[in-house]
């Protein structure tokens, strides 16, 4: 094991400020590790403001539940709802956007109401096959 950490915990455990930042610390990576997507789509997001903008149709839309594991059992985290959108540029290319829900009736409603509708995506001009849908533009 080693040496620094053996002897915190011989010592009986961090003092209580580290304990604290060291539990804040763990509870914002797993927060980040199970919203990554969304991180990566903000982000992306403020990336692709820049890029020209293209018509582009939300073709597919999908509803899926999300399960977290806890040491009780399974629970249901959320319902991930996706619009899947198409267009040419010059050939045919497909992105995603995707958003949490709590209930699923939400989330159904939300992506019935963008099926078959056209939106505007920017496209990344050194890659065509990369597109950002900006919420802003839904």
């Amino acid at each position: 094991m080693n040496q620094p950490i053996a002897g915190i915990l011989m010592r009986g455990g961090l003092p209580g400020r580290y304990e604290f930042l060291l539990f804040l610390a763990i509870m914002a990576f797993s927060i980040a590790a199970s919203y990554r997507r969304f991180f990566f789509q903000w982000l992306e997001g403020i990336r692709g403001r820049d890029w020209a903008t293209i018509s582009a149709v939300i073709d597919v839309v999908s509803v899926v539940q999300q399960i977290e594991h806890t040491r009780s059992g399974e629970r249901v985290a959320g319902y991930l709802a996706t619009l899947t959108y198409f267009y040419r540029n010059p050939e045919l290319q497909m992105g995603e956007y995707s958003r949490m829900f709590g209930e699923e009736a939400e989330a159904q409603a939300w992506t019935a109401s963008y099926k078959g509708r056209n939106v505007m995506v920017h496209v990344d001009p050194r890659d065509p096959t990369h597109s950002v849908l900006r919420s802003e533009e839904l």
